[in-house]
């Protein structure tokens, strides 16, 4: 396959950016050759943007029955992304879907099922895992240089957001246009970075406040505490309403600290192991060793074209995918799980209940003041706005 042909199922704000990606030709070996969107509004814009080579689709039947692309990229509403997504595979395409991978993870399972048995390349755009700096991390994590996990601590409260932001759409911050606040909405990368670098948590207990700081149904301010199966925990802090804000990830291992702030690594690496420091000293007071290292970070933060491109090389080649799409499950579990342990009260156990997820997921979504106007989202890119 000398090009990818590439079909975008919502051409919004982030649709049409990954949209003019392709025809500029900042992503080698693809082009762009539909789109798809039920605003008239935005197949005018296609048209007058990309001109007649690009065929321009109302209807997602004729869309998929077109044969008009080798693949598809979803960027669309977060409910949409499992059911389109399967609607893509089922009929031979290989796809890439926005993040989040959906609002519930029992859609994004069965999405999973399907994406598995296709036999097609199925990718998710977590481009935050492009950036040099997590790489290096995980990369640390990954090869034992910071030993065991302990303890980590993501403050990421740099998503301030003022009221005229969530008065612009009627169907932001409810529960049945996004399904959720800050977590679903902005915090899908990070979520994906915690457990890509550190893991799954086995329990969740979160405490969340909806509409503290606007005039929202969702949530706007989380503080949730997790604990890992070695007996690490972490804690997760994130909020709209905050400013100026934090976005500092710590990471403790018994062999030192990483730190990422202002774009920045830096590493406290142990001379020895604390754990064996702690079994053999016999002096009293004392502390290991400690070096402040200044970590290499080699590479470019490459985004969302680099997401695009690694999907495509792996359509192509076979190349080996940075973000696999059945990989979304996690960070949404995460997610998932602290709003049931908020809902509820209590600790949440991972994998979580997702039938009783979903069940007060339903009990919010019937509330939502967002109802009537569920089926006309279609035409805003919620996935892509942050």
């Amino acid at each position: 396959m000398n090009k990818v042909r590439i079909g975008i199922i919502g051409i919004g704000a982030m649709g049409s950016n990954h949209a003019e990606s392709l025809v500029t030709d900042k992503i080698a070996h693809a082009e762009l050759t539909a789109v798809c969107d039920i605003s008239g509004e935005r197949l005018e814009w296609a048209k007058k943007k990309f001109g007649e080579q690009v065929k321009r689709f109302h209807n997602v039947d004729d869309f998929f029955n077109s044969n008009a692309f080798d693949a598809v990229m979803i960027v669309t509403p977060h409910y949409d992304h499992p059911s389109l997504a399967i609607r893509a595979l089922q009929a031979g395409y290989h796809t890439l879907i926005e993040k989040p991978a959906g609002v519930y993870t029992k859609a994004v399972r069965e999405m999973n099922e399907v994406a598995k048995k296709s036999g097609k390349v199925f990718g998710i755009m977590y481009n935050q895992r492009t950036n040099p700096l997590y790489r290096k991390v995980k990369d640390l994590m990954d090869s034992g240089e910071l030993g065991e996990l302990k303890r980590t601590v993501w403050i990421i409260t740099n998503w301030y957001r003022p009221q005229s932001y969530y008065d612009s759409g009627g169907w932001r911050a409810t529960w049945s246009g996004e399904g959720g606040g800050v977590l679903l909405n902005q915090d899908p990368h990070q979520l994906d970075l915690w457990q890509w670098i550190c893991g799954m948590p086995k329990r969740v207990r979160a405490f969340m406040d909806f509409g503290k700081y606007h005039d929202i149904e969702v949530e706007d301010d989380v503080t949730a505490y997790i604990e890992y199966d070695n007996g690490a925990t972490g804690v997760f802090i994130t909020s709209t309403g905050e400013a100026p804000g934090t976005n500092r990830l710590e990471v403790t291992g018994d062999k030192g600290k990483i730190v990422i702030e202002d774009g920045k690594l830096t590493f406290w690496r142990l001379r020895v192991s604390e754990r064996v420091f702690n079994r053999e000293f016999k002096g009293g007071f004392g502390s290991p060793e400690c070096w402040k290292c200044d970590i290499p970070i080699e590479g470019d933060n490459t985004q969302h074209v680099g997401i695009i491109e690694n999907w495509t090389n792996a359509i192509r080649n076979g190349a080996e995918l940075i973000a696999p799409g059945i990989e979304g499950i996690d960070g949404l579990t995460i997610s998932n799980a602290m709003h049931l342990s908020a809902w509820t009260d209590r600790w949440v156990d991972i994998p979580l209940d997702e039938d009783l997820f979903f069940e007060q997921l339903t009990k919010r979504i019937e509330q939502s003041t967002f109802q009537k106007k569920q089926n006309e989202v279609g035409t805003l890119d919620v996935s892509g706005t942050h």
